[in-house]
């Protein structure tokens, strides 16, 4: 081994994609033993200068070092043979395999005749995850289990190749705040045990937190690298954004008016287990405020949303939308009558990641006139309407309206989502984690937007999993536990504690729909 002390450096790096320059000779040291922050905003180039460490991208410039020797990494595998591993943004499992079998993909234990060895597997995963507290089930389905678990399994996935070099592109973005406790929690453990850590966010609080030094890039250049130590989230903030950035919600108090959605007694089925994942659930949603389902994932949310807007039936109960009945109303029906939905998995129910970003803009009113003649769809108007959009939400992509969905940052995704959802004008507009991904510039406008949508006398429902963007936007708050309300709160004479009791199940009181 070398005496340099760095464990991983990426040295004057240049990445380029059609029309963007996603990494401008960008130098990055990594120490070994520690956890090395990268922040920037939405398509600053974080995600893509880590794609290059995994051999996932190839730099046209530059050169990586690992521990002071150049090494050239073609793609995943040779990086996993140096040591390097990686949990991704939107993590990369099989779906219909369970927890175990992910781990062990690609590097399964075989005995005599090639026979798999699972049940070796099974205890060095099973001792892993009780050394690191990652608790997970290694018999569920991938596609049964929340994000956090998911998550899990991709740390575990790393540790389970004995990887010394971790990358966790935007880990918490999918996580609850006891979730991320834990996870930052786990990252400091595995730093002590010597492993380098590099962490991608643009989460002041957890840099803050847990990071010594923190690297920012803008627009895909180096701006410099801080100690935390010795600075502080305002400087970040400058850094990162290049001005002054507002942390606190500005809004006038509610004006509710008429009840826009309705829910009596909604119960749904879980796909997870036997019991139902919404029970009996009762709440209204008036036009000018924001009521906020808060809750930690996994306590039946996404059943909930899927329920309102037509993902999922309901086993029994009724929905009303602006006092007519949608329980049994097909998704476009509930969509042209005035319901929005930003969606929790953009991937899964936001976007078609293959199309354009101007035909995710009307995929769902590529029927109107505007946009349709005799069946033929007026591509200069769509064209004409998407690049307004683009602009006024500051939707960053390489080649603007004919950029396709699947090649953007995924704030740049979330942005194109809720500028669609946001511009049809709803009547009610359901955003679940709104802001997930992304960075502290783009937050600011997102919640301008919809505090917009209530003045402009919309009903807004809200359902987050960050306890500060619950406690900034909401009017009303709903804490959700085990498939049911069990609290409803104002955010001026709550704490974040107290939410923290009902979310955890350690109180509870009656609402009333």
């Amino acid at each position: 081994m070398d005496n340099t002390p760095y464990a991983i450096e990426m040295l004057h790096i240049t990445k380029r994609f059609p029309g963007i320059i996603a990494n401008d000779n960008v130098t990055i040291q990594l120490r070994r033993g520690e956890i090395h922050a990268l922040l920037g905003e939405n398509g600053a180039g974080k995600s893509t200068l880590m794609s290059v460490l995994f051999g996932l991208y190839q730099p046209e410039e530059g050169v990586i070092k690992k521990d002071g020797k150049e090494v050239k990494i073609n793609n995943p595998n040779d990086a996993n043979d140096l040591g390097i591993g990686m949990v991704h943004q939107h993590f990369k499992l099989v779906e219909c395999f369970s927890v175990l079998d992910n781990i062990i993909l690609g590097v399964e234990p075989t005995g005599a005749m090639g026979v798999l060895q699972k049940e070796q597997a099974r205890q060095k995963v099973m001792a892993l995850s009780e050394k690191y507290g990652l608790s997970v089930n290694p018999d569920a389905l991938i596609e049964d289990i929340s994000v956090g678990m998911q998550q899990r399994t991709e740390i575990l996935k790393m540790l389970y190749r004995d990887n010394e070099i971790l990358i966790f592109d935007e880990p918490t973005a999918v996580l609850t705040p006891q979730e991320i406790e834990e996870l930052l929690h786990i990252m400091k453990n595995l730093a002590a045990e010597g492993k380098s850590i590099l962490f991608i966010s643009h989460k002041l609080n957890e840099i803050m937190s847990v990071a010594d030094r923190c690297s920012i890039l803008r627009k895909g250049k180096y701006i410099g690298t801080v100690d935390i130590a010795k600075t502080d989230k305002a400087e970040l903030s400058r850094m990162m954004v290049g001005r002054d950035v507002e942390f606190v919600v500005q809004k006038k108090p509610p004006q509710p008016k008429d009840v826009v959605l309705d829910v009596k007694d909604m119960t749904v089925a879980s796909k997870v287990h036997k019991n139902n994942a919404v029970k009996n659930v009762s709440f209204k949603v008036r036009a000018g405020e924001i009521v906020c389902i808060a809750g930690i994932d996994g306590n039946g949310q996404t059943e909930l949303v899927y329920g309102i807007s037509g993902l999922e039936p309901l086993v029994s109960g009724s929905l009303s939308l602006c006092g007519q009945d949608i329980t049994k109303a097909p998704i476009r029906k509930r969509s042209t009558m005035g319901m929005s939905h930003i969606p929790e998995d953009r991937h899964k129910h936001g976007l078609v990641l293959d199309y354009t970003l101007e035909d995710n803009i009307v995929l769902q009113r590529y029927f109107e006139p505007e946009f349709t003649k005799s069946g033929f769809l007026r591509r200069k108007n769509i064209r004409t309407y998407a690049e307004r959009l683009i602009e006024q939400y500051d939707v960053r992509s390489g080649q603007g309206p004919i950029t396709i969905a699947r090649s953007m940052s995924g704030g740049n995704q979330q942005k194109a989502i809720i500028a669609r959802e946001i511009d049809k004008d709803p009547k009610l507009l359901i955003a679940v984690q709104p802001t997930r991904g992304l960075d502290v510039g783009a937050i600011e406008y997102i919640h301008s937007q919809i505090v917009a949508q209530r003045d402009a006398g919309k009903g807004v429902l809200l359902v987050s999993l960050e306890l500060d963007e619950v406690m900034n936007l909401s009017d009303r708050i709903l804490v959700m536990y085990e498939g049911e309300l069990v609290g409803e709160f104002d955010p001026k004479t709550t704490t974040v504690e107290e939410l923290g009791l009902y979310m955890a199940g350690g109180k509870r009181k009656e609402v009333h729909g």
